[in-house]
């Protein structure tokens, strides 16, 4: 999720933890804990994009990493805060730490949160910024924070605005699941045979929502809000798999078909070749674009190994998008 929900996140279950003992700064250290698992964003400044993106929400948002690390920051705060209690910091750390990559586990991204097995947990039942989830959570921990350290309101703003946020990150698997069988409605009206379907809630919301679907020559694409009134329509998109030719057993390729999950098209462009990684659709609304998200040139250095840089996106694409998707979130 986005920095601020994860602030937000981490405010919170620091209150929980210490907030009756030490008061705001248990908001602060929860809110200082709850950006840290981020911090490997860091490594596409030291590493290629191949590797940074395998990193990318990897140790740093597992269990051992909480487990680990939780420990060492409480024995840190320990040391110099008046509030002496190493367990309870430790507590404090381990709750934002573990926290953060739950949260984010129910994205389109997802986490590693069992690393180092290599399975990355993704629900994609949320968009990494959704203001339904994050606005009313900030609102109740704004009013927490208004309350005196022993006031029985303070806990009890703080308990709603955990409640909540958690009741509507569990409304969000039960949108998904009805979205979902929209579509598998709509294939089968359509008589269109297929190999997997893969949703999403489209940004910013969770009414409309996105499907990838995969036969054996294209990937389709489609949407679909709760409000629409006309059937569900889909764009093809050639796979262009073989594009790549020999390209597909370099080790670089290999991995980036993994990060995908096999979601993935080639393009050409003026004999440069283009991987696009689907799980995130497009920047545009409008049909058959190839405006992708998440769009990497392939690159072949003179020393034979193989680069993906990302295209740099145009911001006015993506404020066109945020007017395409209200008026697409309103029905079809």
């Amino acid at each position: 999720m986005d920095s601020l929900t994860q602030i937000v996140l981490g405010a919170a279950v620091g209150e929980a933890v210490l907030g009756k003992k030490i008061g705001n700064k248990a908001m602060l250290y929860g809110a200082i804990a709850g950006t840290i698992p981020d911090l490997d964003v860091a490594a596409s400044y030291f590493t290629d994009t191949v590797t940074a993106l395998s990193i990318h929400r990897g140790f740093t948002h597992s269990i051992v990493f909480s487990v680990l690390f939780a420990p060492i920051l409480g024995w840190l705060v320990s040391r110099y805060e008046t509030y002496k209690d190493f367990k309870g910091w430790s507590w404090l750390f381990f709750w934002a730490f573990v926290t953060h990559p739950i949260l984010d586990a129910h994205t389109t991204w997802g986490t590693q949160l069992f690393w180092p097995f290599d399975l990355r947990l993704a629900f994609k039942t949320i968009f990494v910024i959704d203001p339904l989830y994050t606005l009313p959570f900030l609102v109740f921990l704004i009013l927490t924070l208004r309350q005196k350290r022993s006031s029985k309101k303070r806990s009890f703003y703080n308990r709603i605005g955990l409640l909540v946020s958690s009741l509507y990150l569990l409304t969000t698997f039960f949108l998904k699941a009805s979205a979902f069988s929209q579509f598998e409605a709509a294939l089968k009206n359509q008589h269109i045979d297929y190999l997997k379907i893969d949703t999403r809630p489209a940004p910013l919301n969770t009414v409309l929502w996105s499907a990838n679907v995969e036969t054996e020559k294209a990937f389709l694409l489609g949407n679909y809000s709760f409000f629409d009134t006309q059937p569900i329509t889909f764009e093809s998109y050639p796979k262009n798999h073989e594009l790549l030719g020999g390209l597909i057993e370099n080790e670089s390729v290999q991995r980036m078909i993994a990060i995908t999950e096999n979601w993935y098209t080639i393009t050409k462009k003026n004999d440069q070749l283009y991987f696009n990684d689907l799980r995130f659709g497009t920047l545009s609304m409008a049909p058959k674009s190839q405006n992708f998200v998440f769009q990497y040139k392939i690159e072949v250095d003179p020393t034979g190994n193989i680069n993906f840089t990302e295209v740099e996106k145009d911001t006015s694409d993506g404020k066109k998008l945020l007017a395409d998707l209200w008026n697409r979130v309103k029905g079809n």
